[in-house]
């Protein structure tokens, strides 16, 4: 609490000693014993019901404030993936435990006004889905950009989900309209190739748990996902927020995680959670932006898609790695490869954000519409 209480977040260097301190000081107390018993006891037992003695798990962490209407809190906790052994899932928990207090939490908390004692942080432990021999994604079921109710966005690439959440992929995109969707029809509006350069998959004899290897230029050039596999999911997102709009009282569209297995070519939800900017708009705002110099015989340095609805305007700053944020000044547009959670405390700051990597559904992009980038 005393390294917490004057925190200025936005000396970034402050910012970074703090968490480091506060997440050392977590790491180095070890768990109860009833409770690395009780957890082991809970792993073991799922091991025995899937007649696997060492199950490959997803270790995610669940903030008690996360996903509530307009905060989403996306990507602040850590998850952990293709994790085994009780010792394995002890280890990931303690760290779960940890990220509580990331940077980006911290700055993230701070800016939302809740007060970082009176969140609370719950592990879940869940079978692994080996989409890291298929596909994975994330769906909205409401355009992210317009507010559009009746259009459900889906976004898809090779691997585990985490380089599509984490902005390190550039996914294929799907629109689908719901209304006719609901009547048994098969309407996709746009498909969207992306680059998806890169997939996740274990890392089987390594060092570390996942690795990035390169996807194969073939595979780059078809959708990773079939029609009939866009429309089951669609469905299913309409399905879960009918359910959340019932259970709130009020229209809740739905941000939802999404994972195929290879091994059985069965699609999975793995985390849903309130979208939490355009369910929260309450009327339409008009902006008029006037460029003071006359850009028509002017063409653009660059393209690409664009998230949110603002322009932004400013110095360029390049910043090569989230190790470099000091440099950052008030004002400034961010140019950098991709822009994770851990970029948080700094985007607050930034006019406008270019990255070369990320989908519009990735965990930076719902972070940058919150703050109103």
């Amino acid at each position: 609490r005393a390294h917490l209480s004057d925190l200025d977040i936005d000396d970034v260097t402050a910012l970074r000693h703090c968490g480091r301190t506060v997440r050392s000081l977590i790491l180095d107390t070890p768990f109860p014993p009833e409770l690395e018993a009780a957890i082991a006891k809970a792993y073991l037992t799922l091991c025995a019901d899937s007649g696997n003695p060492a199950l490959d798990v997803a270790v995610r962490s669940s903030a008690t404030a996360e996903d509530l209407p307009d905060a989403s809190f996306a990507g602040q906790q850590e998850t952990y993936l293709n994790v085994h052994g009780v010792k394995g899932v002890l280890e990931a928990c303690h760290k779960c435990f940890a990220s509580l207090f990331t940077d980006r939490a911290i700055s993230y908390r701070t800016i939302k006004g809740f007060d970082h004692f009176t969140v609370a942080l719950s592990v879940g432990v869940q079978r692994m889905v080996r989409s890291d021999l298929a596909t994975s994604g994330v769906m909205f079921s409401i355009d992210t950009e317009t507010g559009f109710k009746n259009a459900a966005l889906v976004t898809a690439a090779y691997g585990l989900g985490e380089n599509v959440v984490q902005g390190a992929v550039n996914p294929d995109e799907y629109l689908v309209f719901k209304p006719t969707l609901r009547e048994g029809y098969r309407p996709i509006l746009k498909k969207r190739l992306g680059s998806k350069e890169i997939k996740m998959v274990y890392d089987v004899g390594g060092s570390k748990l996942t690795k990035n290897v390169p996807v194969s230029e073939v595979e780059r050039q078809r959708y990773a996902i079939s029609d009939d596999e866009i429309l089951t999911l669609v469905r299913w997102a309409c399905i879960i927020e009918d359910h959340y709009t019932q259970v709130r009282g009020t229209y809740t569209p739905m941000d939802i995680e999404w994972a195929k297995d290879g091994l059985t070519g069965e699609l999975f939800i793995v985390q849903a959670r309130p979208e939490t900017v355009q369910s929260q708009t309450s009327a339409s705002i008009l902006r008029n932006y006037v460029l003071q110099a006359d850009t028509t015989d002017l063409t653009p340095l660059v393209t690409g898609q664009a998230v949110g609805e603002m322009i932004g305007q400013g110095s360029a700053r390049v910043i090569q790695s989230v190790q470099n944020m000091a440099e950052f000044q008030p004002g400034d547009v961010l140019i950098t490869q991709r822009t994770d959670p851990d970029w948080e405390p700094i985007m607050k700051r930034a006019s406008a954000i270019v990255t070369d990597q990320g989908g519009r559904t990735c965990h930076a992009a719902i972070i940058a519409r919150e703050l109103g980038i």
